[in-house]
């Protein structure tokens, strides 16, 4: 996992895919330019949409220079061909 230093100096915007470990059906799709601490955010019960299903789990990330990429990305893999193919080759 990049460090929260990586993040900032690199400039970095991650879109990353969590599964819960308390309810594996449970995925969520999410954007942020420090992993590390959207994690433990995550874990921490501070999201309302992922709050319910703790723990969380990273199951993959993707690393964008540009924020618009990331966020285009995200949302694409919330879409109907964007779910399909998350479920090919992401999850």
């Amino acid at each position: 996992m990049p460090s929260e230093a990586s993040a900032k100096e690199g400039g970095l915007h991650y879109v990353y895919l969590l599964r819960s470990r308390a309810d594996p059906r449970q995925r969520y799709v999410g954007v942020t330019s420090d992993l590390p601490a959207r994690l433990k955010a995550h874990n921490a019960g501070e999201s309302p949409h992922t709050s319910k299903f703790r723990t969380w789990g990273l199951v993959t990330y993707l690393a964008f220079s540009h924020r618009l990429q990331a966020e285009e990305f995200e949302r694409y893999l919330k879409s109907g061909s964007g779910h399909a193919f998350a479920n090919k080759r992401l999850w």
